[in-house]
This record gives structure tokens, C-alpha cells and sequence, in this order.
């Protein structure tokens, strides 16, 4: 074989190899605990963007000092040593979003948990975005209706609103945003329940009960179980938020429900002490606040012209003791357009949902409310108020005149009425009809306790009889004199087959 032979061949095979060069970002772990790392090397990385480890964990950048980075890792850290590989990806960190979401149940990472098939998107969505602008958003116009008649009557939310609801554990906190899902069935209104450390059976029995009620056809779950790690539940509400924002982008309406904010402030708390960044109050970091305000205020309702749509939030705040002027629940209260106040005390005699309408509030007030309830609903909140002032005098049992009297037996009848089961959502027409009934003093000669019962009956009446008047009154959402002249008529009629 000649040399110039072999020199051709070497040549051919030289010409023939590919070329390419790859350029990697790599650090070094150099301390692993708690669910968080600290590494050296990767002076270009970015803020929350996504980090990869030799074990195959996912890693967010959240300290960027001056020689180190600090990270939080999702999910299992135990495969992390010191000395091994960490690779920058270049993205900040998304979540997929796709329609098929809806009725599953889900990890803040958009990974399925519910033993179903896989969920597969090409869509991907950053978990942090930046809230939709002045000019992008529109007045709160049209009601959320929660199906709870205290609530839709008085202290009514709209399409766009964040509504805090707020009060000490097991008051019935959950037990409202729930009804309030199971009560956008036909209501076009997709509804997003954020868990954040919540017990994996709380979850599992609160899914069963959307099941049984036909209300995961429009719900979707994102969990970070009790047992997840303190970053699941840091990220759980953001990738709520994300996915309420793909579905928003397409010009449709969102109820997201964070329970509750105040384990996410836990959750961000333990990751920023062992981050070692500086506490602050109740040693809390000092960017506590901008971390729910970045969050709500992603809840908007959108003009038209940028493609319509809304998300409205309902965070949930567990107070200690009652206590609404600590730290986290001063913070939210300020950030949110209004709160619905659960109360301890009315929980344990009886009064459910244990709401204080005194505290209770809605900033968006009577626009976010059709006319027929606007109607109905001023004369109920003054009967309340006249009652609440009055209550302490009867108290005393001293002389009433008459007109006293008449004043706190329907007080009385105004508190039992507000009375609602839970997971019985009630239809608007439903209340606007009951509460016209009310506070038109139909009810004045019904006694106390057969308050709810009487409800009950008239409210079928008026589905079997009057099917005409309650469809006008949903299609037109007046209570016109027309219709005021044949409800006061079928009241008449109800009460004459009552007695």
C-alpha cells in the first residue's frame, strides 16, 4: 500500500467528521440541605431560572451573590452531593398549560397526580409574568354568583376581583370557596383550587366532593401536599396563577382560589432563613409583601380590545386568635379589593357560613351585582345593621315599643334565613325572590325556626309554578314591575296553601 494511498484515505476520513462545539454553563455544588443548594461557577445564571443537577432534580435560582448562588431544589434533594455537576438550562421556570387540564389533578409543575393518563403540552407558561397593565384592564362589571345568599347578596364579587376570605381554622374558610366552584356548573367559568400544604386527604375528599356535585367537568387542582417539600408550596400558587392566565389569554373567565396564603408565607419564610437572607418581622424576609402583591395582582379583568377575559381570586388567610392585624393578614387585606370575614364565635352558635357582615366587605360594592339583587339587597343590609344595634337592648329584656319589636324579630329572621348547608349552592332567582319575600315583610308572621323550612317549600313552589317569572327574571336580571306584580301575587297564593 503506497503512502500516498494512505495519505488520501486519512485525508477522506478527516474531511468527512463533523465539527460542532456546545457550550455549557456548568457549577459546582458546594453545600446541600433543607431542600436548598449553594454553588459556585455559574456567574451568568438568572433569576428563577431553572437549574440542572447530575442526579437529574430541577433546581430554581433564587440568591444571586457576589461568588455563590443559592437555589431551591423541586422535589427530592437527596440525590445531591457535594462536588457534583450543575448545569444552567437557560429558561426561567414554565409550567405546561393545555385545556386537557381540566377535571385533573395536578403538581405545581403540571405533572399529573391522579393516576390518569400523562398531560403533554408544547405550551409552556412562566410561573411569574407580570401583571396585566392600566390601560389592558377593565372595571369590574359582572357578578361571580357564589351560590352562598349572604355573600351575593351583600358582600358581592365580581368577574376580576380578589376576594380575600379570612377567619381562624375550621370556621368554613374552604367550605365558601368550594360551594362557590360547585356553583359555576353552566356558568362558563373555569375554576382553579391552588392546595398549598394542605393534608393529601383534605384534597382527596375535597375532589370527591367536586365529583359527586358534577363540578370537576370545570375545575382543575394544583396540590403541594403537607409531605411535598417547602418549594412545591412556594411555586403552587404561581403555576395557578400561569394557568389561569393561558385560559384568560383566550378570552375566557377564571375563578382561582389560593388555600391558603398563609402556609405560602410559611413555605417562602423557611427557604429565605435558610438561604440565610435577613428576617424581618415575625422573621419574615422583607419582599413578604411583594410576593402576594406580584401574585394578586395577576387577578384582572381584561378590555375587549386586549382579547377580554378574567381571573378572580379568592386567597384564603388563617388568622391566629382572631387576630387580622398580624403581619401576613394586615398585608393581604391591604393588597385585595375586600374581605368576607368568618367568625369563631357565630361558627360555634349555629350561624353558617359564620360570616360578620359588620367586617366583611367588597370594594367592588353593588356594580358586581345584577339589578334584581341590587333590589332586594340594600333593605336586607339595613335590616341587619338596625338588628345588630338593637340586639344588646333586648338583651336586657326592658319595655320595646312596638316598633323595636318589629325591628328585631326581623333581624331575627334575616340572621336565620342567611343560614346555608354547605355544598347547597343556591341559584340567583332563588335568593332574589326568597330575600324580596323577607324584606317585604311576608315573613313576618312565620315563626323562627321554621324559617329554613318555609324557604325551602317556597322556593320549589316557585320552580313548579312560576317557571316563566323565575326565567325572566335570570334573562333579564330586573325585577320589573311586572314581575314584582306576580311574585307579591304567587307569595300570596304560597302562603294561602301554607296554612
Amino acid at each position: 500500500m503506497s503512502k500516498d494511498y494512505i495519505v488520501e484515505q486519512l485525508k477522506k476520513q478527516i474531511s468527512d467528521v463533523e465539527m460542532s462545539t456546545k457550550t455549557e454553563k456548568v457549577g459546582n455544588v458546594l453545600e446541600v440541605g433543607d431542600g436548598v443548594v449553594r454553588m459556585d461557577g455559574l456567574s451568568d445564571v438568572m433569576a428563577s431560572e431553572m437549574l440542572s443537577f447530575e442526579d437529574g432534580s430541577v433546581g430554581v435560582a433564587l440568591n444571586l451573590e457576589e461568588d455563590q448562588v443559592g437555589a431551591m431544589v423541586l422535589g427530592d434533594y437527596k440525590g445531591i452531593k457535594e462536588g457534583q455537576e450543575v448545569k444552567s438550562t437557560g429558561n426561567i421556570l414554565s409550567i405546561p398549560v393545555t385545556e386537557k387540564m381540566i377535571g385533573r389533578v395536578i403538581n405545581p409543575l403540571g405533572e399529573a397526580i391522579d393516576g390518569k393518563e400523562e398531560i403533554v403540552s408544547d405550551m409552556m407558561y412562566p410561573i411569574e409574568k407580570m401583571a396585566p397593565g392600566v390601560i389592558e384592564r377593565k372595571s369590574v362589571h359582572e357578578p361571580v354568583q357564589t351560590g352562598i345568599k349572604s355573600i351575593d347578596a351583600m358582600i358581592p364579587v365580581g368577574r376580576g376581583q380578589r376576594e380575600l376570605i379570612i377567619g381562624d381554622r375550621q370556621v368554613g374558610k374552604t367550605a365558601i370557596a368550594i360551594d362557590t366552584i360547585i356553583n359555576q356548573k353552566g356558568q362558563d367559568m373555569i375554576c382553579i383550587y391552588v392546595a398549598i400544604g394542605q393534608k393529601e386527604s383534605k384534597v382527596a375528599r375535597i375532589m370527591g366532593e367536586l365529583e359527586k356535585k358534577g363540578a370537576m367537568d370545570h375545575t382543575i387542582i394544583v396540590t403541594a401536599g403537607a409531605s411535598e417539600s417547602a418549594a412545591f408550596s412556594f411555586i403552587a400558587p404561581y403555576a395557578g396563577a400561569a394557568i389561569s392566565e393561558y385560559f384568560m389569554d383566550q378570552g375566557k373567565d377564571v375563578l382561582v382560589v389560593y388555600d391558603d396564603l398563609s402556609k405560602h408565607a410559611w413555605a417562602y419564610r423557611q427557604i429565605s432563613l435558610i438561604l440565610k437572607r435577613p428576617p424581618g418581622r415575625e422573621a419574615y424576609p422583607g419582599d413578604i409583601f411583594y410576593l402576594h402583591s406580584r401574585l394578586l395582582e395577576r387577578a384582572a379583568k381584561r378590555d375587549e380590545k386586549y382579547g377580554g377575559g378574567s381571573v378572580t381570586a379568592f386567597p384564603i388567610i388563617e388568622t391566629q386568635a382572631g387576630d387580622v392585624s398580624a403581619y401576613i393578614p394586615t398585608n393581604v387585606i391591604s393588597i385585595t379589593d375586600g374581605q368576607i370575614y368568618l367568625e369563631s364565635d357565630l361558627f360555634n352558635k349555629g350561624i353558617r357560613p359564620a360570616l360578620n357582615v359588620g367586617l366583611s366587605v367588597s370594594r367592588v360594592g353593588s356594580s358586581a351585582q345584577t339589578k334584581a339583587m341590587k333590589k332586594v339587597s340594600g333593605q336586607l343590609r339595613l335590616d341587619l345593621a338596625q338588628f345588630r344595634e338593637l340586639e344588646a337592648f333586648a338583651q336586657f329584656g326592658s319595655d320595646l315599643d312596638e316598633q323595636t319589636r318589629a325591628q328585631i324579630e326581623r333581624g331575627q329572621r334575616t340572621v336565620e334565613l342567611l343560614k346555608q348547608n354547605q355544598y347547597s349552592p343556591i341559584a340567583m332567582e332563588d335568593q332574589v325572590v326568597t330575600l324580596y319575600a323577607l324584606t317585604k315583610g311576608f315573613m313576618d308572621d312565620v315563626e323562627v325556626e321554621k324559617i329554613l323550612q318555609w324557604e325551602n317549600e317556597f322556593r320549589k313552589y316557585m320552580n313548579s309554578s312560576q317557571k316563566d317569572m323565575m326565567t325572566a327574571i335570570v334573562d333579564s336580571g330586573e325585577l320589573s314591575d311586572e314581575i314584582v306584580e306576580t311574585l307579591e301575587s304567587a307569595i300570596k297564593d304560597f302562603k294561602d296553601t301554607m296554612e
